[in-house]
């Protein structure tokens, strides 16, 4: 798991596996099984750390779909809060964040490093 550089919003995870496949069905079942495991995981911790309303969770495979890397796919995993989209994005072609990255590092951290002792 891996903080998006450029967020949508705070808290903005990828989920990236090692492999370096463009397409889901290229990676074998285990992969498949543990890159949903670790979505669900991301999921199920912003939703403890920030008390969102709502996730957007989704992947761009290939160029044409807006993947950045065509060969490295990736999951978004994204907290959204009621009304936290406004003209700014649209209009003033423009990200608002409240948070700043480094914050937000220091809010995930300890949730991950639990799920990782486990």
């Amino acid at each position: 798991m891996l903080l998006n550089r450029f967020p949508y919003a705070a808290g903005h995870l990828m989920v990236v596996p090692f492999a370096h496949l463009g397409r889901l069905h290229e990676l074998d079942a285990e992969t498949r099984t543990e890159l949903m495991a670790r979505v669900a995981q991301s999921a199920e911790i912003l939703d403890a750390t920030f008390a969102c309303d709502g996730l957007n969770i989704g992947a761009n495979l290939g160029k044409a779909a807006g993947a950045g890397f065509a060969d490295h796919l990736h999951f978004h995993v994204v907290p959204r809060w009621s009304g936290d989209v406004n003209f700014m994005t649209s209009i003033g072609e423009i990200r608002v964040i409240p948070t700043h990255i480094e914050h937000t590092y220091d809010r995930l951290l300890p949730a991950f490093a639990e799920l990782h002792a486990r």
